[in-house]
């Protein structure tokens, strides 16, 4: 069975304008993969900078138009990894987090990293069911 590269606009424009040699979503089967993405502005395309409880509500707003994009959504996501570039944020980060998997979320990790190309902090990808 072969990958399928899933569109998913405005979202894969604006990766393209980066330059960034990834898809936004790909499907195999019954999974559906989806990219970490900086927190763009859906307005205007450009990296959102803001409070960390902005930036982490747009990122999972992208994550759940991926996923419906692909034929899924969030209550069939199976692991989320969650980078960001600051653990004192865990709980700021954490509250909306929770507003979005409020019931029987997945699996996680939260990892902490140094910096990103752009003025952002935080990337959420994940893989789910379809």
């Amino acid at each position: 069975m072969k990958k399928e590269v899933i569109r998913v606009e405005p979202l894969s424009t604006y990766l393209e304008q980066l330059k960034a040699p990834t898809s936004v979503v790909t499907r195999h089967g019954d999974t559906v993969y989806v990219s970490g993405l900086p927190p763009f502005d859906p307005a205007t395309g450009r990296v959102v900078e803001a409070p960390i409880e902005r930036q982490a509500e747009i990122v999972l707003d992208q994550l759940k138009l991926c996923l419906e994009t692909a034929g899924s959504s969030l209550d069939n996501v199976l692991k989320c990894n969650v980078y960001c570039t600051s653990i004192e944020q865990f709980a700021a980060v954490n509250a909306i987090y929770a507003r979005y998997f409020p019931k029987d979320p997945p699996a996680r990790i939260f990892v902490c990293v140094p910096a990103w190309f752009g003025p952002f902090d935080i990337e959420i990808d994940c893989i789910a069911a379809c």
